[in-house]
């Protein structure tokens, strides 16, 4: 069992940066694939990025490659989602995911743990 929870969404103005979190409980973090997701209202939840156990691939939504960046520090049970160069359609709530494996790894369905959701609003 894996519990997550995000933190550091916001009020941000086009342009500007934030970092989310994403804290995970259990021993075994370091097994775990994990994923960000989002959600736009009235829209499907959709892959924003995932990271392998290790830390040593990566994986991006084509709509966000460059500006995003995902990294964890098994150490602290964390995951991270740097976000620089916001936009408005960035707005959604965003999801921390894990899972083990990698296949399919842009699929929500493929993830068995969810956090709550964090709000991230990016004003024009």
């Amino acid at each position: 069992q894996v519990q997550l929870v995000e933190s550091g969404g916001g009020l941000v103005q086009a342009g500007d940066s934030l970092r989310l979190s994403c804290a995970a409980s259990g021993r075994t973090f370091s097994s775990y694939t994990m994923g960000w997701f989002r959600q736009a209202p009235g829209k499907e939840r959709d892959f924003v990025a995932a990271i392998s156990w290790s830390g040593s691939s990566t994986y991006y939504a084509d709509s966000v490659k460059g500006r995003f960046t995902i990294s964890r520090d098994n150490a602290k049970s964390t995951v991270y989602l740097q976000m620089n160069s916001l936009k408005p359609e960035d707005t959604a709530v965003y999801y921390c995911a894990a899972r083990r494996g990698a296949t399919n790894i842009r699929r929500a369905y493929q993830y068995d743990y969810w956090g709550q959701g964090t709000q991230v609003t990016v004003s024009s």
